[in-house]
């Protein structure tokens, strides 16, 4: 058995301990919050007797020794914590955005190759079936070669907490293509194999704070060749929407929905009955596909499609998104 630690005890959280608890080869042995309260409440919460802790380095010196710690804190204390972890040899699974500079970013991926450790980013979408479904039609031909990819993250204000609510670390984070829109950057480069992002350039609108926008386009260049658009917003008042659109010279994906050379006398869109990423509730996401791959990566010693050292690009390509958007949508080369 595995033994688990989850740092941080909001809602994320209560996502990973019941998929840890789902899965036959982990047991949750420790929560750590702010406070003992926090992590006691979450632990009764879900009907576990395990430790509960509110100092970091506590935590992590587990009497009972620890192997993976899940990462549920605010994302301006990511970098930290998990570089802590990792250079005592504990496997590490980091929401997002996994930081708020690249700096950081690059930091973590630099402790984790160093400690040899294994790990992961809360890129659950990757497990979503429709993700799944347009990563496999890719491979298996139905678009042929892909020209242009497009993903979009919109969730409008009212659906992200009650009005006049704002989180403390907000303050400190960037805009929606860094705290959501990282998303459908991390899908985009998913269902093309992670391709690189190499360049991206992108607006907001002008009455946008530049440091912190609500709403960034951004186009993008894939080191296959391909171009995208990818977008984000927290401003459109709207419900939740993602969208992942893939067009080729043999086929296009939009969504759920598919037209392609594979299938003779199509002359229209084929639906495809399946889950679609169509709420941004955590318990809609699959978090059990993310922690049982992260639990096998550990088991069979190999290194995951969705690691830190993935997540590098995407989250250059989130900032330099922003960046771009500030300065007059400057193209800002990443590779």
């Amino acid at each position: 058995m595995l033994n688990v630690a989850i740092q941080g005890a909001g809602n994320v959280s209560t996502e990973h301990i019941r998929a840890y608890m789902n899965n036959p080869h982990t047991r949750v042995v420790a929560i750590g919050s702010r406070t003992l309260e926090g992590a006691k409440k979450k632990a009764e919460q879900m009907g576990l007797d395990c430790a509960v802790y509110d100092n970091y380095e506590d935590l992590l010196n587990h009497p009972g020794g620890l192997d993976i710690i899940s990462i549920c804190t605010p994302p301006h204390l990511h970098a930290q914590e998990c570089i802590m972890a990792a250079e005592r040899g504990i496997h590490v699974l980091v929401e997002k955005p996994i930081a708020l500079n690249q700096k950081d970013v690059e930091a973590m991926a630099a402790a984790v190759r160093k400690a040899g450790v294994k790990s992961a980013v809360g890129f659950v979408l990757r497990w979503n079936p429709l993700i799944m479904t347009i990563k496999k039609a890719i491979k298996d031909g139905w678009v042929g070669r892909p020209l242009v990819v497009h993903a979009d993250y919109w969730h409008g204000p009212q659906n992200l907490r009650p009005k006049g609510v704002q989180r403390s670390w907000e303050a400190l984070a960037g805009g929606a293509m860094v705290q959501g829109g990282c998303h459908a950057v991390d899908a985009a480069r998913f269902i093309l194999d992670n391709e690189l992002i190499t360049q991206v350039s992108a607006v907001c609108p002008e009455d946008e704070p530049k440091e912190k926008q609500q709403i960034t386009v951004s186009t993008v260049t894939f080191s296959g060749g391909a171009v995208g658009k990818i977008s984000a917003s927290q401003r459109f008042y709207m419900p939740y929407v993602f969208n992942i659109e893939v067009f080729g010279d043999e086929g296009v994906i939009r969504n759920n929905r598919f037209y392609s050379k594979q299938w003779p006398g199509q002359h229209d869109f084929v639906t495809l009955p399946t889950v679609v990423p169509d709420s941004g509730d955590v318990d809609h996401h699959p978090f059990q596909g993310l922690i049982d791959h992260l639990v096998e990566c550990i088991q069979t010693d190999t290194e995951s499609h969705n690691s830190i050292e993935v997540a590098v690009n995407t989250h250059a390509a989130c900032f330099g998104a922003e960046q771009s958007a500030a300065d007059g949508s400057a193209p800002v080369k990443l590779v």
